[in-house]
């Protein structure tokens, strides 16, 4: 997350303790209508006053308490007169610090637990039924709820599994309503929200727009601004809200780096331009691309040649419109648009205490020397809010609402070296496991399917009465919400037999097939 507030408007703040789904107690949040930032728990009261919250949620961890470097809070946090929600390790955290007692008793509670509500007059509860089903994941209990507070549920291990001072707006459960495993948690989450701390559903598409629009000629100025237009939902949907806000300064420009799947590059240069309205210069760098790739395997090195030489094309189109402005008398590039993600941010390391997964090339691998300032309008927002904004904009529905695909394209779906044999080869079988699964109607089903070469590995085959030695194809089907985490996604077999068969069938090369059923995490959603 990055130092500065993301919007104008008052965010409510996830207060992150480690926690594996603070994102998306975010995202719920905003799912809710407010919206949210996410901050670390090493924020002192008064950096978190600076950012004048409307509430505060403290996530849960994998800490205990009381153990000798656990995270800690500013206690001071509690004296602001800020509604707050403590989610499991936060609830312990709140549960401790202001007087209660927190212990290990011997009693876990992992998965799904039955718990009983006994006071639905709370706000915390309204609305709730008696006895439902909550995702627990600790093995330390609240023993002793501070005093002030009310108890509002119990399980069969847990005596406080909830509590509330009404007067404070403190509250705080045990279990994890961020997760859809926890029947009624999206509601908990909502009545914290709108009852507890009293806020209005404010968070929608249309203000996103009318902020960013505002921000963005705030930034720019009278300056013309360049696009890094990729065809992908990301940068389609940054370049149409820029194109929105300033109109005639920008210039998107799409770099065919030959990385690209089938018919991408006539996508971008007819649907996009035709329902945006945006000028399009579009530079043919494949040579230059593969040039530079020759003989890379490493993931990493791939990523940040790629994102180098992104930016060398827009610095040689920006040289051009330098020429232009001059014979025109028009005004100088001086900003570049990227469609930079929260989870691309996460991903690469921002914001305390995260590590450095992967480079993206929108974040971590760019040039030192960047002759651009960034112009990067959805930095804050997650994947599913991106469609909405794009969809509002009348971003046709085929780019909009299609699979994530990464900017460094299939070069880092060809595990060794990018060769142009090798991209035709992978980009027969993507354009078949693709066709197959719209075949299917299972595109709104899985979040994306990467379909990976793994051109140094050759296995043996049969193929014709004969002995072949080909390369495999792994297809990576995948469900998720937001990219933070992931699951496999369970494709009829029937469907996953014709991708498998037309693949070794058609595609030279390929004698096998293989189905990644990996969860993310431990892995990620790209090999690469």
């Amino acid at each position: 997350m990055t130092e500065q507030t993301e919007t104008q408007q008052r965010p409510a703040l996830v207060v992150d303790f480690g926690a594996q789904y603070a994102q998306l107690i975010a995202r719920r949040v905003r799912e809710a209508g407010v919206y949210s930032e996410i901050v670390p728990h090493t924020a002192t009261a008064e950096e978190i006053a600076a950012k004048n919250p409307v509430a505060l949620i403290l996530s849960g961890g994998p800490s205990s308490v009381y153990d000798e470097g656990a995270p800690q809070l500013d206690p001071k946090v509690f004296d602001l007169g800020v509604p707050t929600l403590g989610i499991c390790y936060g609830f312990q955290y709140m549960a401790q610090t202001l007087g209660g007692e927190v212990a290990n008793t011997g009693l876990r509670e992992y998965g799904a637990t039955d718990a009983t509500i006994s006071a639905s007059d709370s706000p915390l509860m309204t609305g709730q039924p008696a006895e439902q089903n909550v995702w627990m994941s600790h093995g330390d209990q609240v023993a002793r709820a501070p005093e002030g507070f009310e108890v509002l549920a119990t399980t069969n291990a847990t005596k406080v599994a909830a509590f509330a001072d009404e007067d404070r707006r403190f509250y705080g459960v045990q279990w994890h309503p961020e997760v859809k495993h926890s029947d009624h948690g999206q509601a908990i989450i909502e009545n914290f929200l709108h009852k507890g701390a009293g806020l209005p559903t404010d968070w929608n598409s249309d203000n996103v727009i009318a902020e960013q629009i505002a921000r963005i000629r705030e930034q720019v100025g009278d300056a013309r601004v360049i696009s890094a237009l990729s065809g992908g939902v990301d940068s389609a949907v940054s370049t149409a809200l820029v194109h929105k806000a300033i109109g005639d300064q920008l210039t998107a420009v799409f770099v065919d780096h030959g990385l690209l799947r089938q018919g991408e590059r006539e996508q971008v240069e007819k649907d996009y331009v035709e329902s945006t309205g945006v000028r399009l210069i579009t530079v043919d760098a494949v040579d230059t691309f593969l040039g530079h790739l020759a003989g890379v395997t490493d993931p990493e090195t791939k990523r940040k040649i790629i994102g180098r030489e992104f930016i060398r094309a827009f610095e040689q189109v920006q040289l051009d419109l330098v020429e232009e402005a001059k014979a025109t008398g028009g005004a100088p590039v001086k900003f570049l648009v990227q469609g930079t993600l929260y989870p691309d941010v996460v991903e690469s390391g921002g914001g305390a205490g995260t590590a450095n997964i992967k480079s993206h090339h929108n974040v971590g691998g760019l040039p030192e020397d960047l002759d651009f300032e960034l112009v990067e309008p959805l930095r804050a927002l997650f994947k599913d809010e991106v469609r909405a904004i794009g969809r509002e904009l009348g971003i046709p529905e085929a780019i909009v609402g299609r699979q994530p695909f990464p900017g460094p394209g299939l070069g880092i779906r060809i595990i060794g070296e990018v060769t142009r044999e090798r991209l035709e080869v992978l980009r027969e079988a993507d354009a078949i496991a693709r066709e197959e699964l719209t075949k299917a109607g299972l595109d709104q089903t899985i979040w994306q399917c990467p379909v990976v070469l793994l051109a140094d590995v050759r296995s043996v085959g049969v193929q014709g009465d004969g002995r072949t030695y080909g390369h495999p194809i792994v297809l990576r089907p995948v469900s998720s919400e937001d990219a933070m985490t992931a699951d496999w996604t369970r494709l009829p077999y029937d469907v996953l037999s014709k991708i498998s068969n037309r693949i070794t069938n058609e595609v030279r090369e390929v004698n096998r097939v293989v189905l990644d059923v990996t969860s993310k995490p431990p892995a990620t959603i790209e090999w690469e």
